[in-house]
């Protein structure tokens, strides 16, 4: 007899200032998504069978702060207070500790969570993170703006982000910002080295922003981290062709089987 799918919930909490809205369903362990920049919590039906995870976890994927449907009143946005507005929304939903995985912008917020509060992540999953931005994505960062935009480029971004044209603009001015700031993203190999988390980290390995040598750093440094240099891909390397390997992958990790490595293979 088929299992009924657990009901997804929205949620919203107000805190650190902002509404952060989030989305939660199934059974578990909980697990924390964390999408990519531009993104929003809808992008991860595109990555995993959300019904099937969600009978083994309890899945928490939140709109992180000027995303979908969570407000930025005070328009300024990094990738550090991200982490500590997740830590607060874990909070409220009473989640002392998760695992999780985070894409790109998620990704680079899982390092922020990881090293704030070490005893909280149990394991997680780096898609396409990177320590600090290298000058290469910050040259392709500067080149990004709000000016130009296509009525089909405005139309998707309608689509996931419902706080209006200004929370979009927001979005799109952002990168520019990104690449000017060296606070933000600075992390070291010796603070890199306090994370106690069960870590794989995902490459593409023609990745534009972010050289797979920087994957490498991060493994090195990284206790209990394994790399998988994804072949012939570009930045978020884990839609697509790579879809079903990353999820069975991911999924096989972050519950802590062995055999992990053959699910890579597969």
């Amino acid at each position: 007899m088929a299992r009924e799918t657990a009901p997804v919930i929205g949620r919203t909490a107000s805190v650190n200032g902002i509404d952060m809205a989030c989305e939660v369903c199934g059974e578990g362990p909980p697990l924390v998504l964390l999408h990519g920049f531009t993104g929003s919590s809808g992008d991860w039906a595109h990555v995993f069978d959300l019904a099937a995870l969600g009978r083994e976890h309890t899945i928490i994927a939140p709109d992180l702060r000027g995303h979908g449907r969570s407000t930025n009143p005070a328009g300024s946005l990094t990738i550090r207070q991200c982490a500590l507005d997740v830590f607060a929304l874990l909070d409220a939903l009473g989640v002392t500790s998760f695992r999780a995985v985070g894409l790109s912008f998620g990704a680079k917020c899982l390092l922020h969570l990881a090293t704030q509060q070490p005893d909280r992540v149990e394991s997680m999953v780096l898609v396409s993170a990177t320590p600090y931005f290298p000058e290469q994505a910050r040259a392709i960062m500067r080149q990004v703006t709000d000016e130009g935009r296509s009525a089909e480029e405005w139309e998707e971004m309608r689509r996931r982000h419902t706080q209006g044209d200004t929370q979009i603009r927001a979005l799109w001015r952002q990168p520019r910002l990104f690449a000017a700031s060296h606070d933000d993203m600075s992390f070291t190999p010796p603070h890199l080295s306090t994370i106690t988390a069960r870590t794989m980290i995902v490459h593409g390995d023609r990745d534009p922003l972010y050289p797979a040598e920087i994957a490498l750093e991060m493994y090195r440094a990284i206790p209990r981290s394994r790399l998988w240099i994804v072949p012939d891909s570009g930045h978020t390397p884990v839609f697509g062709a790579w879809k079903e390997p990353f999820a069975r992958a991911a999924v096989a990790f972050l519950r802590g089987a062995r055999g992990d490595e053959a699910a890579i293979r597969e």
